[in-house]
């Protein structure tokens, strides 16, 4: 279902993600976690992404206050080959590592200036503990990460995972997450599209109501379902076995995204992102790997990758849809152990955003540096 809300109440401006970053976000891993004896595993799986993405941006990394703790990870990173200068560390307490959802979330003002918008984090819908992790973008501007005035703290729950959208007004979001009492409350849809319009400058939101991955815990984030590409590409995770509990589900958002009409009320160009084969936990719990979980860096786009023939279909595929990028498969299949992928992990800081950062690390010591 797509809705159309009042254009005069777009006021801000939510940037389509592959507008130029300023950096990207990432909170990474720790003890205190929920990664256990896979800890390793998964710092190698963010070293991967880190240094993948570092190969088109800056990284504004978060890590443990734990002695030591930056200047290892820093370590990590350099002796990858990580540029010094597009490597900045702040150390801050976190209780996981899914900045899409914790990490702030970025409008451009009328006046071209940027904003980045502090909503409240409750661990979705209160299933983990986030006290640290909604702390997380209040910490980055007191401790010099990124300027002050950049910031607003916004009592409303809203997750970066939740939402995507093409930079012009539009935004594609699911009803089992954004409508779930878990969050807002009883908050109605037309009261959702209401704080979403004011917030972000949405015009029109086109509603999923349909589809779903097993082994999600976000209540059907958006982020593993259907993304822009551009303004008029949407891709989206479909499934070919009609044994597969998925199939029916998927279908049905297929055939909503196919009624769903662009600004220039023309039908959107979708791209199919097949679904792997099953991954499973310890527990034998199926788990939502999704290709749908990439990430836009400046000039390319980094695609998951769980070990599977499909990785390479999906990577042709957006490929295909976006041959002005370069496509990077990153590993995700540790990611993925804890229902998340690579957009899950990361967030960006779009162009504009002054990034700073103060701190002194041993070997190599960082300086205060300045990100543009």
């Amino acid at each position: 279902m797509q809705a159309r809300l009042r254009p005069e109440l777009q006021i801000p401006r939510l940037p389509a993600e592959w507008e130029p970053h300023a950096a990207l976000l990432l909170t990474w891993p720790h003890a205190g976690g929920d990664w256990g004896r896979t800890l390793p595993e998964i710092e190698h799986c963010f070293e991967q992404l880190a240094c993948a993405a570092a190969a088109f941006e800056p990284l504004l990394i978060v890590c443990p206050e734990t002695p030591g703790a930056a200047a290892r990870v820093r370590e990590r990173l350099l002796s990858r080959g990580v540029n010094a200068e597009r490597c900045v560390v702040i150390e801050a307490p976190s209780n996981d590592v899914w900045a899409r959802d914790h990490g702030p979330i970025t409008i451009q003002r009328p006046d071209g200036s940027v904003q980045l918008l502090d909503f409240r984090f409750n661990g979705w819908g209160e299933r983990h503990p986030s006290s640290d992790d909604d702390r997380i973008p209040r910490v980055l501007t007191e401790r010099g990460g990124i300027g002050s005035h950049h910031y607003r703290r916004i009592e409303w729950v809203l997750e970066g995972g939740s939402i995507d959208c093409d930079g012009a007004g539009t935004l594609l979001t699911t009803t089992r997450c954004m409508l779930n009492p878990n969050r807002n409350g009883q908050a109605t849809r037309k009261e959702v599209e209401s704080q979403l319009a004011a917030r972000l400058g949405a015009h029109r939101i086109i509603w999923l109501d349909d589809g779903w991955l097993a082994g999600d815990d976000t209540d059907g984030h958006v982020d593993m379902l259907a993304r822009f590409v551009d303004s008029e590409t949407i891709a989206h995770v479909v499934c070919d076995d009609p044994n597969d509990p998925h199939y029916e589900p998927l279908q049905a958002m297929a055939t909503a995204l196919q009624a769903a009409r662009t600004v220039n009320d023309g039908p959107y160009r979708l791209i199919e992102l097949p679904l792997p084969e099953p991954i499973y936990d310890e527990q034998g719990q199926r788990l939502p790997a999704s290709y749908a979980n990439f990430v836009f860096v400046n000039g390319g786009i980094l695609v998951p990758a769980y070990g599977d023939p499909a990785d390479t279909v999906a990577a042709a595929r957006l490929a295909a849809a976006r041959p002005d990028r370069r496509i990077v498969s990153v590993p995700a299949r540790a990611l993925i152990r804890q229902g998340g992928s690579l957009h899950c992990a990361t967030m960006q800081l779009p162009a504009g955003v002054r990034i700073t950062a103060h701190a002194e690390l041993a070997d190599p010591p960082l300086k205060t540096s300045s990100l543009p």
